[in-house]
């Protein structure tokens, strides 16, 4: 049996631990509310909770830049839109698809050969790992409708548009299929990241843009076979754990640019930096918004 003394001493006791508990608690809501917002060099960025849409960073949010190759989000997305879509029927590799990438500097290439017979799943890889221009040309000429390759081009990027408008992407136009402008292909931070992540709920678009490189084995205009090899160009899939995406981007006007997304403990954070001014610091600005992200 307890005596007075020692049931007293239990409940100082008690109530000691309990205010230690208590203020630990306040004490760790007061260190995540004033979390410092990380610097970062890119002149926009934003970064939101998947789960919840929940905005974590903004900078510049809603300033429209030019988008580089992140616009491949875009024309990977009304691809896996297209009703009826066989991702193994086979597109033939045009002379103008090889032709647009000499004639254009900036044009990153999937080295496709002309004659070769691709699957609509194998351009998409082209498109979204080594950020294939000559692939994003071959899917819009594919998806698109009309009598000529011009007609059809357009038609594309007219869906392009059209799916920005319908993902209430209000800051956006697209005059390309690659990012390549004529002078009217824009987008924000916030926009990409709203694009990036309704693009993460088709399920072959996780899968491509979580891949750090493939061999993918390609009919000749022979008949016969080649392997094309391809490297992601996110280096984050290599340097960030539980990155699972998304797309870099570049140009000079766009400079370099990043759309990201990351899991950690169960809690996805996913976002966007436009207009870093090197691969490197646009890859350091990523890790800095994903750490504030999940700290928050």
């Amino acid at each position: 049996m307890r005596t007075a003394r020692g049931l007293r001493r239990a409940s100082a006791v008690a109530v000691t631990t309990g205010a230690v508990l208590t203020a630990g608690a306040f004490g760790s809501q007061a260190q995540a509310a004033t979390l410092p917002a990380p610097a970062i060099s890119a002149a926009g960025g934003f970064v939101m909770n998947n789960g919840t849409g929940s905005a974590l960073f903004a900078k510049a949010a809603d300033t429209r830049r030019s988008t580089g190759s992140t616009t491949k989000i875009m024309t990977a997305r009304v691809v896996l839109a297209q009703k009826n879509l066989d991702l193994d029927s086979k597109v033939t590799i045009q002379k103008a698809y090889s032709d647009y990438i000499v004639n254009n500097n900036w044009a990153s290439s999937a080295h496709l050969i002309v004659g070769d017979k691709v699957t609509v799943r194998q351009l998409l890889y082209g498109l979204m790992l080594p950020s294939g221009c000559d692939a994003a040309y071959a899917l819009a000429d594919r998806f698109g409708t009309g009598s000529s390759r011009d007609a059809r081009v357009k038609s594309f990027i007219g869906q392009m548009n059209t799916t920005a408008k319908n993902l209430g992407m209000k800051n956006t136009h697209f005059d390309s299929f690659d990012g390549i402008g004529r002078g009217a292909n824009y987008s924000t931070p916030r926009d990409l990241t709203k694009l990036a992540s309704n693009a993460m709920k088709f399920s072959t678009f996780r899968t491509i843009v979580g891949t750090k490189s493939t061999k993918q084995k390609v009919t000749t205009k022979s008949g016969g076979y080649r392997y094309m090899s391809w490297t992601n160009t996110n280096n984050l899939l290599s340097s960030y754990k539980g990155t699972i995406g998304v797309k870099t981007g570049s140009g000079p006007e766009a400079k370099y640019c990043l759309v990201f997304a990351a899991t950690r403990n169960g809690k996805t954070v996913i976002g966007t930096v436009l207009a870093s001014p090197s691969v490197a610091a646009r890859t350091t600005d990523a890790q800095k918004l994903m750490d504030y992200a999940f700290k928050k």
